[in-house]
């Protein structure tokens, strides 16, 4: 092809400045250009002097050959746009088996080196198809031990192919020297401690590292503190893996815990992967006290940092000491946003007797002197409004009164816009219908009071009574004893009380709910010019002609075997207000029936019990 454009540059068709390029753009048999892309050339005719390139969205397009040699750059044939145009399925089954050697051909192709983000738009989603997050963890890993790859310590910065070898300690060592400040220093020392196992001569590198980390942590423990603790735990962590017996010059972590520091502020500023070595340090640093400090700083911390101080109080045996603390900051209404975003998403059954509706009143106050102080994290109000069953589990062992308070307290709270105040209070209706009332202002007590006798209402007492002061504390002992027989996931017994105790609480939330609407009445002095409650009725079924006695009374005195009514029964209803001698119609079985009424009369009642009625949270008001 060579003489074909030697031949075309004589002629004059083409400059000889354009022989050269042609010749690589033919050989290559793919290109770029800078505005279309990668393509590939389909073919070549000299005697119209024009090539066909297929490119992403020019496919078959002609350009002349002069053109094409000023514009088009030559794309080898081993580069990694010309090996997927040309042999993809190989490409898969080389980032299958042979990760190193997918990357390492993406980097020749871009001059040894390119970045993480340039190897995923190169490789996702035409040769790795599935999860590339996990197959780039995998790869990560092996280039970290393969001495030809330089990996960066920014995502922004560019892997590096060299041809050299360099073995693993010595390039970690080699960053760990280069490092400036005991920051950077860490993070190479960081990455020397995960790959420890893997180094050649590990107490040599373990020995220089730890001089140079003693220098640092001795000109940081008082002016930066946190830091020279994150030394030292990496400091001590390289000695026990490698067995280095310390040093006279090592200053221990006793020494940096135990200067005037502010304990909150120092343990936020460390990562939060090592929240928890710092307390165990902590913790050892001060076998008296510790406890009493971290109970302090649990409620002036992050949500994170007070799981992991929980966690050690607990650890550490002081679980009641930590309950006691919570219920106060909780009861004074103390508790911060991030302490009780924690406990809401912790809600274990150790901290059952705590969850209550008083934690959701604590909310409200957090999040509201959040607004005062104009702090602008909104974790909790978020977890609030995400977590559809909290505010149910809080309210869960309330009364209805405490229910109904709580509904007023989030109608007037300024931490919800109106819409996401409707949506959790269409929750607390869904669970407590007996709330609706007072949120829609919609319904009257006429509306919802039941007439009930007084024998009824005192049988309705003592079952709440019965369930409040026995069958509720029992079923909680329950709960604690299975609960200590350990693993909750596969505690039987634990599960059987749970779901009886959820039982127990929807029962009691219904008779506080039926109390609160019952109006006790002894049915004297009761009309008998039309039907109503307190009347005995007798009637003639036309259908049968034959003659029935009903009773009607309260909503729960129900005898059907003794022919007594409640007057909330479709049979009462189609008598009710019907007046001596008029006819009613109604439907009862699946037949329709029709009555005359025949007789009214008044209904003998029992009179009330003498003793006491048991105290109820919304006590029957008598009528009048």
């Amino acid at each position: 092809m060579r003489e074909e454009f030697e031949k075309q540059a004589a002629s004059g068709k083409i400059q000889n400045k354009h022989v050269e390029p042609l010749v690589a753009l033919y050989e290559s048999g793919f290109c770029s250009h800078k505005s279309w892309g990668f393509g590939r050339i389909t073919a070549v005719d000299t005697v119209f002097c024009r090539v066909s390139i297929d490119f992403p969205s020019k496919a078959g397009h002609q350009m002349d050959l002069s053109f094409a040699a000023e514009s088009l750059k030559p794309i080898p044939k081993d580069h990694i746009l010309a090996r997927k145009s040309s042999d993809l399925q190989a490409l898969r089954q080389m980032a299958a088996l042979n990760h190193l050697d997918l990357i390492k051909l993406v980097l020749q192709s871009y001059d040894g080196r390119a970045t993480v983000d340039q190897i995923q738009q190169l490789l996702v989603p035409d040769v790795i198809q599935e999860d590339w997050k996990k197959w780039w963890d995998t790869a990560k890993k092996e280039l970290k031990k393969d001495g030809h790859f330089q990996m960066p310590g920014k995502k922004s910065e560019p892997i590096i192919y060299q041809e050299q070898e360099i073995s693993l300690q010595e390039r970690l060592m080699a960053e760990f020297r280069a490092a400036k400040g005991l920051k950077n220093r860490l993070n190479v020392a960081n990455e020397i401690n995960k790959n420890i196992a893997d180094l050649t001569d590990k107490e040599a590198a373990v020995r220089e590292i730890v001089q140079a980390l003693n220098a640092e942590i001795a000109s940081h423990q008082r002016t930066q503190p946190t830091v020279a603790l994150e030394a030292i735990f990496v400091r001590d962590e390289l000695r026990e893996a490698t067995g280095v017996v310390a040093g006279d010059t090592d200053i221990p972590s006793e020494t940096v815990w135990n200067q005037e520091t502010k304990l909150a502020p120092l343990l936020e500023a460390l990562p939060a992967a090592k929240y928890r070595r710092s307390l165990q340090s902590f913790k050892a640093s001060n076998p008296a006290l510790w406890h009493e400090a971290l109970l302090n700083v649990i409620n002036n911390v992050s949500a994170k940092l007070a799981s992991e101080v929980a966690h050690a109080l607990i650890q550490g045996d002081k679980f009641q000491q930590l309950k006691e603390v919570i219920s106060r900051l909780i009861g004074h209404h103390q508790a911060s946003s991030e302490l009780l975003l924690w406990l809401a998403r912790e809600r274990s059954d150790e901290f059952a007797d705590i969850l209550g509706p008083e934690v959701f009143r604590a909310m409200l106050t957090a999040m509201e002197r959040d607004q005062f102080n104009e702090k602008r994290s909104n974790k909790l109000r978020d977890y609030i409004l995400d977590d559809q069953k909290l505010i149910v589990e809080l309210l869960a062992s309330a009364d209805l009164e405490v229910i109904k308070d709580v509904t007023r307290t989030l109608q007037l709270s300024p931490c919800f816009d109106d819409m996401d105040k409707r949506s959790l209070l269409a929750r607390i209706v869904k669970s407590y219908p007996a709330v609706q009332s007072l949120i829609s202002g919609e319904q009257t007590r006429q509306d919802t009071t039941m007439l009930v006798s007084w024998e009824s209402l005192e049988r309705r007492k003592n079952e709440y009574t019965e369930l409040v002061q026995k069958t509720i504390p029992a079923n909680s002992k329950e709960i604690a004893i299975a609960r200590s027989y350990g693993d909750l996931r596969e505690n039987h017994e634990y599960k059987a009380a749970k779901e009886m105790q959820k039982f127990l609480m929807r029962r009691k939330s219904e008779l506080e709910q039926d109390l609160s609407r019952a109006r006790g009445t002894d049915f004297a002095n009761t009309k008998t010019d039309e039907v109503g409650p307190g009347t005995k009725v007798s009637v003639t079924d036309t259908n049968a002609n034959q003659r029935e006695v009903f009773t009607i009374l309260g909503a729960w005195d129900s005898i059907p075997e003794d022919y007594v009514v409640s007057y909330l029964t479709p049979i009462a209803q189609a008598l009710m207000n019907k007046k001596v001698g008029e006819e009613v119609e109604f439907e009862m079985d699946g037949q329709k029936k029709r009555f005359r009424i025949d007789s009214i009369e008044a209904a003998q009642v029992a009179a009330p019990a003498a003793s006491a009625a048991p105290e109820v949270p919304a006590p029957a008001t008598p009528a009048a």
